[in-house]
């Protein structure tokens, strides 16, 4: 949007901020629509870009410096350095973003093959970016005093406002896939249970990674329009966007080198050999870089130590409970000695008690057992499996399982991204049920049992279906005291904040809320 001040030297640096905050705006509530609907045009924008800059960058070349295609020979960069010395190291920092516009290109890497992502960059992202930056360098040797706005002063008047529609289309597609890359990674962490759970919603019934999250979403917007209104200058916001990728490489460098000696087994000496050109060419660049931190810098550090200290306070808290569950798990052998106990009555009707551990059952089983002092005659055990397929076939959708005690039974729901809503109360129940008359008729043969048998316990099934159907579900806090200490507090009760404003762990499975019950129970941390 700055380059409406050239032609228009009255529009105002806040009319660029407030045009710049609409446009980001209304691409974030597009959101929710999906990107399937306009994708077919980010080719085509961003090969009219790869396309038209270096066109621009040959023609300002041959117009203001023909030879300036000799700054690639190495002899000058050593030159440069020195010349000038400290003041070189320090002038890296404002060529860094020469190479970070590239970055936004890899934000949707994994739906290419390694092969296309080197044909692309070798034959045309690369030599785009040479020529483009070459251009834009013969431009500011004849006229230096036009540094602060290089791509749009080079740029012929004859074809100002075509570049003009480009550049912005351009940015807005790199938005678009950081933001897509943004929704992808938080659904990745809510997935590895490193985040607290959001709304993901699939916009595609055939792309797993076309997915959108309306929290995330209008969080980022709000974030996004707060660093321009505050930010404004483009200065700052580059230095900040520079800082970050030239961590991202030096990062992927080590990453990398660690992948190279661990699992390619690659032989030490190559291995060596990578690392010390690329950790000390991209090193460079990060020191040079972190003399902008004043500058702009320090904004992503600020909201990375807050996503991280969310990170860390989630999969903490996510750990202690887990391994506390574990510990005090309910086995089949310890409900069978609870359901012995004479003062446990079998309620009548049928219940579906939601477990997340798969060769047990929750504490809070046994925690409602030893208080309520009954369980339903019909108890189904569920659990849900999340399977990275777009649907999961009928056949497949319920596994179920009966136990050796009586009107006791497992049962796990498979879905997949694309039908993770589409079981829903009543037809739950009538799959369940179906499932387990077919398995019980299934055990019983095998087992050579009495048809009487089979038809008892299927009418029992029945029975408890027509009494009333419920759904249990634990709701579990940790209970600190005087004897835990201060990291214990923070970080738990942290988690707790966080689990009691995040998203259910069950999916929308259209269970009417009259037959929900929520069992709580303290954990000891």
């Amino acid at each position: 949007m700055n380059g409406l001040q050239s032609p228009f030297p009255s529009v105002s640096k806040k009319l660029v901020e407030a045009l710049s905050a609409i446009v980001l705006i209304a691409l974030f509530l597009m959101q929710k629509f999906g990107t399937s609907r306009v994708s077919f045009l980010f080719s085509p924008i961003m090969g009219a870009w790869t396309l038209t800059t270096p066109l621009v960058g040959i023609y300002s070349a041959i117009r203001h410096y023909p030879s300036i295609f000799k700054a690639i020979s190495p002899h000058y960069i050593i030159t440069f350095f020195l010349r000038n010395g400290k003041s070189g190291w320090l002038y890296l920092a404002g060529t860094v973003l020469c190479i970070t516009g590239s970055e936004a290109m890899f934000a949707d890497i994994g739906h290419f093959s390694g092969r296309s992502i080197q044909i692309a960059f070798i034959f045309t992202i690369y030599p785009s970016l040479v020529l483009t930056y070459a251009g834009q360098t013969a431009y500011l040797i004849k006229h230096p005093n036009d540094i602060s706005d290089g791509f749009y002063k080079f740029i012929p008047t004859t074809v100002y406002w075509p570049m003009f529609i480009v550049a912005t289309l351009a940015a807005i597609v790199a938005s678009q896939s950081l933001i897509s890359a943004t929704f992808s990674v938080i659904k990745q962490s809510v997935v590895l249970d490193y985040f607290p759970r959001v709304k993901i919603v699939h916009t595609s019934n055939n792309k797993e990674g076309e997915v959108y999250s309306p929290e995330v979403n209008y969080f980022l917007m709000v974030l996004c329009v707060a660093v321009i209104l505050i930010f404004g200058s483009g200065q700052d916001i580059g230095n900040a966007f520079g800082v970050v990728v030239s961590l991202v490489m030096l990062i992927t460098t080590v990453l990398l080198t660690l992948v190279m000696i661990m699992i390619w087994r690659t032989p030490p000496v190559l291995s060596a050999l990578y690392f010390f050109v690329f950790f000390v060419l991209e090193g460079v660049y990060v020191s040079a870089v972190f003399t902008k931190f004043s500058e702009g810098g320090w904004i992503p550090f600020a909201i990375s130590f807050i996503l991280a200290f969310v990170m860390f306070c989630w999969f903490y808290g996510r750990q202690r409970k887990m391994d506390y569950e574990l510990t005090h798990k309910i086995t089949f052998d310890r409900l069978e000695e609870l359901l012995a106990d004479r003062s446990v009555q079998r309620a009548p009707g049928l219940c579906f008690f939601y477990t997340n551990i798969q060769d047990g059952i929750t504490p809070v089983l046994g925690h409602y057992i030893k208080n309520m002092k009954s369980l339903h005659k019909v108890t189904i055990f569920t659990s849900l499996r999340y399977l990275l397929v777009p649907k999961v076939a009928p056949h497949e959708r319920i596994l179920v399982k009966k136990s050796e005690l009586e009107g006791v039974y497992r049962c796990v729901i498979q879905y997949g991204y694309a039908d993770a809503g589409n079981i829903k109360g009543d037809d739950l129940v009538g799959q369940v049920i179906d499932s387990l008359k077919l398995h019980i008729q299934n055990y019983s043969l095998n087992l050579s049992s009495d048809s009487q048998g089979i038809e008892k316990e299927i009418l029992s099934l029945e029975e408890a279906r027509r009494y009333g159907v419920v759904y249990l579900r634990g709701k579990t806090r940790f209970h600190t005291d005087k004897t835990h200490g201060w990291f214990d507090k923070i970080m738990l009760g942290f988690y707790e904040f966080l689990h009691s404003n995040c998203r259910s762990a069950l999916p929308p499975l259209g269970l009417p809320l009259q037959q929900r019950i929520d069992i709580g129970m303290l954990y000891e941390a």
